[in-house]
C-alpha cells in the first residue's frame, strides 16, 4: 500500500547538514521514475530538490554531493553552469528552464524529514 501524501520520512540527523556544505543524497520515485534527490542547508534552514537540472535533465553535482558554488550563495549545475537560488530552487542565471523540483522538508528534535506527495514517493514502497 503506498504511503499517504505528506508522510514524513526521516532523512538524516540535523547535524549532518552544514550551511553551504555537502548535500545528503537520497532516492525518490518522482512521477513514476526513480530519481536522485539532495538535501542542503542554507542560512540555517534545510532544503531539498530533485538532482535534475532544468536545462538538461541530468544530475547537477560537480563532485559527489557538492552543489554550492565557492561563495556558498548559489547551487550550480556542473555541466552547463545553470545557477539556482538555494532556498527556493528558482533559476538565478545560466541556461535554466524554470526552477528545481522542491521537496518539502521539516526539522524537529534533531532530525530532518522529507515529505511525500502524490508525485513524490519513497523508493522502498
Amino acid at each position: 500500500m503506498p504511503p499517504l501524501p505528506d508522510q514524513a520520512i526521516a532523512l538524516c540527523n540535523s547535524s549532518e547538514l552544514i550551511d553551504g556544505g555537502s548535500a545528503i543524497p537520497f532516492d525518490v520515485i518522482y512521477a513514476g521514475q526513480t530519481c536522485r534527490a539532495f538535501a542542503i542547508r542554507y542560512r540555517g534552514v534545510p532544503h531539498a530538490y530533485l538532482n535534475r537540472c532544468t536545462h538538461v535533465a541530468m544530475e547537477m553535482d560537480y563532485q559527489p554531493n557538492r552543489f554550492f558554488d565557492d561563495t556558498g550563495l548559489w547551487l550550480l549545475c556542473a555541466t552547463h553552469g545553470a545557477a539556482y537560488v538555494p532556498d527556493t530552487g528558482q533559476c538565478a542565471g545560466g541556461p535554466c528552464r524554470g526552477g528545481l523540483v522542491k521537496i518539502v522538508l521539516s526539522e524537529s528534535d534533531g532530525v530532518v524529514h522529507w515529505h511525500t506527495a502524490h508525485h513524490l514517493q519513497p523508493v522502498e514502497f
